[in-house]
Formats: C-alpha cells, structure tokens, sequence
C-alpha cells in the first residue's frame, strides 16, 4: 500500500545526509559574512568541504581553492571549484534519497548515461557574469549594497541576447531581485542563506566555459497524458511545469516526462492573470483547460524535460487525469536526473493519493492513512489555480508531486477529487489556463481590470511614438 510506502521514507533517513547537510550549512554560513576576510568558523566549515569530497577527483581542487579563499587571494576558478564541491554534496544527497523512493513504491528509472561535456566558446556574458559573482561572493550577502546590484544589469542583458544563456540571465535577474528587495541585507535578523547559496551555486557553475554535447537530446512521438501542472512564479518571470505520461508512438513503455513553458512578467501581473502571458501555447492550454490528451510529433527529449513546441502538438480525446495516473503511474519508466540538476529540493516525483483523510492545524495540514501521516506543501499551491488549502483540507484523493524540503518528505497538490457541501468537487491547477472557471473569483479579476491588457497597449503605445 502506498501509505506504507511513503512511511519507510520519512522513517528511513539516508546514511551520511545529516553530516552533508552540515557541511553544505557551514559553507552558506561562510558566504554569509562574504570571503573579503576568512574568519576561523568560515574557515573551519570551508576546510570541512574539502574533507567531505576526500576520496574524490574534487578533492585536490577543492582543497586548493579553500587555501587560496582562507588566504584572501583566490579567482573565479577557485569559487567554480567550491560552487562544484557543494552541488556535488547535494547531489549525493539528491541521489540516496530519490533511490530510497524509487525502492520504496517500486519505480523504474532509466540510469543515467554519462557523457563529456565540451569546452564551449569564450562567452563574454558568461565573463560578465562570472565577475559579478565573484564580486558578490567577495562581498557577502551582507555586503551586498545597490551599487553591486546595479552592476548585474550589464550581464544579464548580454545573457539575454544568447538563446542559450537565458538560463542564467533569468537566474542571475532573479537573484538580483531577491537581494534589492531585502536591501538591507546586513540588517535583516535571518538572511536565506541556503537559498541564495542555491542560486549562487548554480549561477557559478552555468556562467562556466562548457556545455553538454547535443547528441543527449533525442526526438520522440506518441500521446501525451497530462497528470498536473506545477506552478512556478516569480516577479518577472512565470513558468508552467506539466507533468505527465507519454505513450511513445513506437509501442515503447509509457515514460515519465515533463514539459515547460515560460514568459516574462512584471510583478503587478499575478494570479490567473499569468496565463495570459502563455497565449503562444494554445494547444497545450487547451490541453490543460479541458483535460485531454496530446499528439506530439518529433518534440525534443532531454532525460525527461521534454521541449515543448506548440506547432508540433494536436489536441486529442479527453483523457481523465486520475485515470491515467491510476493506470500508468505504476508502470511508467521515470528518467535519471542530470548531474547540474541534482538537489534534494528538486526532486518533484508524481505520486496518486487515495483514500486519506485530512488533519489541519491552523495553517498547516497532513494526510494521514492508518495512523502515518504526510505533510502538504501548503505554500506550494498557486494563486493561478483553483486549488485552495479549503479545498485540499476537503479532499480525499489527489494528484501531487512528493517533495523532500526542510529535511521532510511532503506532498504538493496539483489536483485534487474532495467533498464539498456533500457535492463531488474535482480541482486542477490547470483549469483557469483558458479562463477563470470559478464565476465568484471571475468577478474579483474582472473589477480589478486585465493587467496584461493594460500594459500591452501602454507598450504599443510608446512603440507608435
């Protein structure tokens, strides 16, 4: 029985992810304070780095950058080192549990195939941004002031303006946004260290010289079942995650696969309004809205990120998505990470619920079978979806993405079957992608007009001038 399953995980911890989790703390500590001068804890936990990776290729390396980091004289290639040490550790991590899951409920992952990645050409970009977060690691977060942050402006643009950087101009912007809105950091009583460690870490390692060889992507066809969608937004930026199961074309197993699409924003642009900035992908709203299959032809495949191309879609039959997951769930082969994206907070597995009941407590609920219990991801629920914490406290079956964050395994709605006012009641967070379907939030939205509308004909407006 699932519960069962899901019960050995929070009992089972992964031997050695406590002391990982230390020396990860110990060096976002240490970039805390900023590496202009090395105190004796900072050194302590940048030396524990090196000694976690002992016994590795990193080590060498890893060991020289802290000498020169402790000793105030250190390149970007010795941050890149470092950044790589501890993405490494998190991924180690990221590894023993998603394993643990896997022998737990009894899915098949396909092993990751190792190949070489390629020097890539020089990039002033990734230059530009490698220098600002060096200049960012010299200063700390709490030495970050507005003229470092200003100073981000010029990478980012340049990142912009190459396809294949816009990967890291969004995280470099992102970053930027998050530190300008704390400002001052050196007074805030807690800052995120974990947090803008991530972003920093990845930042360091995708501004690199080096890419992976594109012979790692390949072309797939077949039926594409969605089973729920994850929202990611962010004040100038909105993506839209769809997991769900292909039926390749071939007759191969169904396979595990998620597709993204994403859209610029500004931060007055939020809720359901977000969808509208998505109108380049009718087929795949379509799809989410009404909940039916997908055709798709010679889309790219890379592991399990599948590149979405509306052009190479058709809309199908409706497809239910609890049905799907009923069927496929069990038997779908699921992908193998890729190394950059190793990280305990990544890992988003689709999971079929039923049968629960749910405790709240104030603002904190739990599913709970048979005396085991599963934290929801309370937090995680969109402002562009349907779901509420009401509706997920009246639930009794789901759809969601089991979570490992804070040390925990959690649940993440994305779609829910509950019980409301003794009615059937079935929610996705991909309802309103055609339109708010839920008349009494249709009436808030319509009173505080169409944000999207708006700032499209002031835009037109100036390019008419």
């Amino acid at each position: 029985m699932l519960s069962t399953q899901l019960a050995q995980l929070q009992e089972n911890v992964p031997v050695g992810l406590a002391d990982a989790e230390a020396v990860v703390a110990g060096f976002d500590d240490a970039l805390v304070g900023g590496f202009a001068r090395v105190g004796d804890e900072a050194a302590a936990a940048l030396a524990a780095l090196a000694g976690a990776v002992a016994g590795t290729p990193l080590h060498d390396r890893v060991a020289e950058a802290v000498a020169k980091v402790t000793a105030g004289s250190f390149s970007q290639e010795d941050l890149a080192a470092l950044a790589g040490a501890r993405s490494a550790l998190l991924g180690a991590a990221h590894d023993a549990l998603l394993g643990q899951f896997d022998a737990a409920v009894g899915r098949e992952r396909t092993p990751w195939s190792a190949s070489v990645g390629v020097p890539a050409e020089v990039s002033a970009p990734r230059g530009a941004a490698r220098a600002w977060l060096h200049e960012t690691a010299v200063a700390g977060w709490r030495g970050v002031d507005h003229d470092l942050l200003s100073a981000v402006g010029t990478p980012v643009e340049a990142a912009l303006a190459e396809p294949g950087l816009r990967r890291l101009a969004v995280l470099l912007d992102g970053l930027a946004a998050e530190l300008r809105a704390c400002l001052p950091v050196a007074m805030m009583a807690q800052v995120p260290a974990r947090r803008w460690a991530d972003l920093w870490s990845r930042a360091v390692l995708l501004a690199q010289d080096w890419s992976s060889p594109a012979d790692d992507v390949e072309t797939i066809s077949g039926r594409l079942l969605p089973l729920g969608v994850d929202i990611h937004e962010h004040g100038t930026a909105i993506g839209v995650q769809v997991h769900g199961v292909l039926e390749p074309a071939d007759g191969g197993a169904a396979r595990l696969v998620r597709t993204t699409v994403v859209a610029a924003k500004v931060e007055t642009i939020t809720g359901p309004a977000v969808w509208r900035l998505l109108q380049a992908h009718p087929v795949l709203l379509a799809a989410l809205a009404q909940r039916r299959a997908v055709t798709v032809t010679d889309l790219p495949l890379h592991g399990g990120d599948l590149r979405w191309i509306d052009g190479q879609a058709r809309v199908g039959e409706p497809a239910d998505p609890f049905a799907a997951a009923r069927l496929l769930l069990t038997t779908a082969v699921a992908a193998a990470t890729a190394p950059l994206d190793c990280h305990p907070t990544a890992i988003a597995e689709p999971v079929l619920l039923e049968g629960y009941t749910v405790r709240q407590d104030d603002d904190r609920l739990t599913v709970e079978w048979d005396g085991q219990q599963l934290p929801v991801a309370v937090d995680r629920l969109p402002a562009a979806g349907p779901l509420t914490p009401a509706l997920v406290a009246a639930s009794s079956c789901c759809i969601g993405l089991l979570r490992f964050d804070g040390g925990r395994w959690l649940v993440q709605p994305l779609a829910v079957q509950a019980t409301v006012k003794r009615k059937p009641v079935e929610a996705h967070n991909g309802d309103w992608a055609e339109g708010i379907t839920d008349p009494k939030v249709a009436k808030v939205e319509a009173k505080a007009g169409d944000a999207v509308a708006v700032l499209r004909e002031r835009a037109g407006r100036l390019l008419r001038r």
